[in-house]
């Protein structure tokens, strides 16, 4: 039998078209597109429904109310699809995409996420087969897990990251290996997915508001513009360090900064800026002032994953010493955990 697809329309260039003012959303202008382009009714392509949010947003006014409403709209129509494609503005898609992958437990179905550079109006839109690609991925085959497919790659959404705002290969997984090859053929690589889970047991965790935040770590900065940042409501922050994790250590006031704040239950991830490789905070003795002063590592994890990671660690209504035993362990595929936590 044909699969059945929920196409969730969130907004984005992909469906925007040309207005006095510049390329702007409207309301079923993309459904009309479609149905205009015989390549979306070729009989290999699966079955689609276009369901379309309103108000639709550019990506960079998505927030986690937005992740919520999305996230709910899967689970109400999970039993009558085979996959979803939720089609996203590319700026915050990364975000998005690690959000789900936490929110969505118990996921046995292909969620994907994608977009376009260009609108699909275009002659030259990228839009054309990101989508056709993503509907054959879910016929032909389904990765059970929340996934972002751009440029002719399936990218797990938790490893993922915008690396190129013109170009057709805007994302990249720097530290996880494409979930499928797409070429003449289409190949899922089944040891590098997560096995699915029971079907019907899908439950979407609402994110609360909590207070996170990010800071990236640039040579000179105060001690009082980082005590700034990490004051009360603030609950967790994820630190983009140098390196494998290496920040100022002979700046004593800036430790003992990040030090009082870890004692009074701020979590504080220590994420590299560097889009490859691992933080280990034993390495240098730059990182290992981090982890004496209650910083912890976040691994290989994408700044877009922790972020959502510490979200959805707070709405679980843990507390600060139990976000920090989860925070280097591998809940949904977006780290690669050591034999012992750095």
């Amino acid at each position: 039998m044909k699969k059945r697809v929920c196409i969730l329309y969130t907004g984005g260039t992909i469906g925007m078209r040309s207005t006095p003012m510049g390329y702007a959303p409207d309301p079923g202008y993309l459904a009309q597109t479609m149905a205009s382009m015989p390549e979306f009714a070729n009989p290999e392509v699966p079955d689609y429904v276009i369901r379309e949010h309103s108000p639709l947003l550019d990506s960079s006014n998505m927030d986690p109310r937005h992740w919520l409403a999305i996230a709910r709209d899967i689970a109400a129509a999970y039993l009558e699809f085979d996959g979803f494609i939720v089609i996203h503005g590319t700026d915050t898609m990364a975000y998005t995409a690690s959000a789900f992958s936490f929110m969505l437990e118990g996921l046995a179905k292909p969620v994907i996420l994608t977009g376009s550079q260009i609108p699909l109006c275009r002659v030259r839109s990228d839009g054309r087969d990101n989508l056709i690609t993503a509907l054959m991925v879910i016929a032909q085959a389904p990765v059970p897990e929340v996934c972002l497919c751009f440029g002719n790659r399936l990218l797990r959404g938790c490893r993922s990251t915008k690396v190129d705002a013109v170009g057709f290969q805007a994302f990249d997984s720097p530290n996880y290996p494409d979930l499928g090859t797409i070429g003449v053929g289409i190949r899922s690589h089944l040891d590098r997915i997560h096995p699915p889970h029971p079907a019907n047991g899908l439950t979407v965790h609402p994110l609360s508001s909590a207070r996170v935040g990010a800071l990236r770590l640039f040579p000179g900065i105060s001690a009082e513009l980082v005590a700034n940042v990490l004051r009360s409501p603030l609950q967790g922050l994820v630190l983009e360090t140098y390196g494998m994790g290496n920040g100022p250590s002979e700046n004593l006031t800036l430790m003992a900064v990040l030090a009082e704040a870890c004692a009074r239950g701020v979590v504080i991830v220590n994420c590299s800026q560097c889009l490859r490789g691992t933080v280990d905070q034993g390495g240098y003795q730059t990182g290992s002032a981090l982890a004496r002063a209650g910083v912890i590592s976040g691994r290989d994890m994408t700044a877009e994953a922790a972020l959502t990671k510490l979200i959805y660690l707070f709405s679980l209504g843990l507390r600060p010493a139990e976000i920090r035993t989860r925070i280097p362990q591998n809940l949904r595929g977006e780290l690669t955990e050591a034999d012992a936590a750095t």
